[in-house]
């Protein structure tokens, strides 16, 4: 029945190599950018007291510790603190000036779906005002979407339960 329903013509197809490769003998690579194969925290500065730090891939309903190395800014002392605007998913653990500029480490919670930005103000103590906003840049990923592969700087300290999961001991009403 297979036979019928394809019609009375014969099909023929052929494969045709380039000059120089034979069919048994070739093989195909793939090259990619050099940025690619950069798995780290990603820090770039959007002017001169705001930087963007992009965190990659995370998995919802988790929490995650996140080193990332600020350049430099004249506008900071050694002094540095969070200012006293925190943000609920994303809080400063430690601030450390380094030759580098400034090592920080932060807690993030992964609260929902999507590409998520969450903000935090560094400031000088006692500081005339001079302050740097860092915004953390994280695309989320639902649970039902696998374990993203973290990029050096981020660790998972955590994951949070559900309400409605499996996890759940409770057995409805009887």
């Amino acid at each position: 029945m297979a036979a019928a329903n394809r019609g009375n013509k014969p099909r023929v197809r052929s494969l045709r190599f380039a000059a120089g490769h034979d069919a048994e003998g070739c093989q195909s690579h793939v090259h990619f950018d050099e940025k690619l194969h950069d798995s780290v925290v990603m820090v770039t500065q959007e002017s001169d007291s705001s930087f963007l730090v992009k965190v990659g891939f995370l998995k919802i309903l988790h929490k995650y510790e996140i080193t990332f190395t600020l350049p430099p800014v004249r506008r900071l002392s050694k002094d540095i603190r969070e200012a006293p605007v925190p943000s609920l998913h994303l809080k400063l653990l430690s601030i450390m000036p380094i030759p580098e500029g400034y090592s920080v480490k932060c807690e993030y919670s992964a609260h929902k779906e999507g590409v998520l930005k969450e903000e935090m103000l560094l400031a000088c103590e006692g500081g005339a005002g001079a302050c740097v906003r860092v915004t953390v840049q994280a695309r989320v990923m639902d649970r039902h979407h696998g374990t993203p592969m973290l990029l050096d700087g981020v660790k998972c300290v955590g994951a949070e339960l559900e309400y409605d999961s499996e996890h759940s001991d409770w057995h409805g009403f009887d």
